[in-house]
């Protein structure tokens, strides 16, 4: 996981009835630095009583093979960096490793994937060049074993690999990645049928923006969503963004034929004073919602019928974790298997499921921010002009209350929306609310939390169009 990057998304596992039509999977990652973990068998046995049936760990480790073996959970091993160089250089070495962490369990543990590396590019040991090589070699050495069809091999990205990820339509790779690595990465996972993995972390993007970015909107809670300007696609969370972005820059280069999985995902339940939103409420609200969304709904605004595997991040908390506090509270369960909050992990128990962290807004126009939120380079301001308009998804009592406030105690100037005045037709709740809310918006400044009215209202950057009403864009 990269700790620099600033947007730059989980449980593989599959949970039990966790296939819906139109719906994704979910799996978890089972990282062990840590010196309080139960035994691995103890862990596959947690696993199976939650549902949990796909994890995905970062090596190849016996003890934990052996005890998979047998138990239906399918399996996701990692060639680590540091061997990257060998695997690269050596086909013998590939084959070897092949043998002796892949052929010699496979299949009575159900390994499906290989990650070889995981986000290769921000390695500090510069392991990029190593990459392409070695999964060539390593897919060979599959083919020797006649495992290349059962088993699939790919390598996480961080959305750091990205040049632009604002708006989603707009996503690129790195130009320096893009003929070395990435095309022919690409290329690879074409030939081979296999997908691109991807590491996902909204908490790094609202964690570091936090006046920019709404906290619903991370924690894909209810919210008004936000309007792409490249597409015209509506967002309702941070994370669908960031997929599209990864979607875009591939479909930029020709390879709209790739699917995605996203390796690793979550939000910590604790951190340092400084990091903005790590709490166990937060961490609650985005996991569950998450599961609730690819379990119940597949796609992204883009790729509506993409179904995603989601692996969270992660299965513990991991004491011996270097940096922040927040690296070491990830988990979704203490070492001693006690959920860190409570939040289902199948389809049943999604029924009666609720998040908990969400709270009624007050109908006023100051509260979170809805300025765009931005997938890799975040920016904290507006470029060019703004305006505020209603939701008009809202509801009428949102829209009303919303608009009862920006011409009352708001101090919004609503002369123009009253009988025979300029704005007044189209004579419609959502355009003298659009009005309203943007008179205030302006009024205030545009700053940051002023366009909100209860979720009853967004920040667009083109002019608003009602009949032949001008919105003003300052006071």
């Amino acid at each position: 996981m990269d700790l620099h990057l600033l947007t730059p998304l989980l449980f593989l596992i599959l949970l039990s009835p966790l296939h819906l039509s139109d719906a994704g999977t979910i799996g978890v990652n089972y990282g062990r630095i840590s010196d309080e973990l139960p035994s691995a068998f103890k862990v596959v046995q947690l696993l199976k009583s939650q549902g949990i049936n796909r994890v995905k760990i970062f090596d190849a480790d016996p003890s934990v093979l052996k005890a998979l073996s047998g138990s239906n959970i399918k399996v996701t091993v990692d060639l680590p960096n540091e061997i990257l160089f060998s695997a690269a250089k050596r086909p013998s070495f590939a084959a070897s490793w092949v043998k002796r962490n892949v052929a010699a369990y496979h299949p009575s543990t159900q390994i499906e994937s290989i990650a070889v590396g995981n986000e290769v590019f921000v390695d500090p040991h510069n392991t990029t060049n190593y990459l392409i090589p070695a999964m060539r070699n390593i897919h060979k050495a599959l083919i020797s074993f006649n495992l290349h069809s059962d088993i699939k091999i790919s390598s996480p990205l961080a959305l750091s690999a990205l040049q632009n990820s604002y708006p989603s339509s707009s996503g690129s790779f790195r130009p320096e990645l893009i003929e070395t690595v990435i095309k022919p990465m690409l290329d690879f996972l074409r030939e081979t049928g296999s997908r691109l993995m991807i590491n996902v972390y909204p908490f790094f993007a609202y964690e570091g923006n936090s006046d920019v970015i709404p906290l619903d909107y991370a924690l894909l809670r209810e919210n008004p969503g936000m309007v792409d300007s490249g597409n015209g696609l509506r967002y309702f969370n941070l994370f669908d963004a960031q997929i599209d972005a990864v979607f875009a820059a591939m479909s930029a280069l020709k390879y709209d034929d790739i699917e995605i999985i996203v390796t690793e995902t979550g939000w910590p339940s604790k951190g340092d004073e400084n990091e903005v939103g790590a709490t166990i409420a937060n961490a609650a609200s985005y996991n569950g919602n998450l599961i609730r969304r690819i379990l119940t709904r597949g796609g992204t605004p883009l790729r509506p019928k993409a179904d995603l595997t989601v692996y969270l991040f992660a299965l513990f908390n991991e004491n011996k974790k270097l940096g922040p506090t927040s690296e070491r509270n990830y988990g979704l369960f203490f070492p001693d298997e006690k959920k860190v909050y409570d939040i289902p992990f199948t389809t049943e128990g999604l029924k009666q499921y609720h998040d908990g962290g969400g709270h009624n807004t007050p109908v006023t126009g100051d509260h979170q921010v809805t300025t765009p939120p931005m997938s890799g380079g975040v920016s904290k301001s507006l470029n060019g002009q703004s305006w505020c308009v209603a939701n008009g998804d809202a509801g009428k009592e949102r829209l009303q209350g919303g608009l009862d406030y920006a011409c009352g105690e708001g101090g919004a100037d609503c002369s123009q929306i009253q009988p025979g005045a300029n704005c007044y037709s189209p004579d419609t709740l959502e355009a003298h609310a659009s009005f309203a809310f943007n008179s205030y918006y302006q009024k205030k400044g545009r700053a940051g939390g002023s366009c909100y009215f209860g979720g009853a209202a967004y920040v667009v950057s083109q002019p608003p169009k009602y009949g032949r009403c001008e919105f003003p864009t300052g006071y």
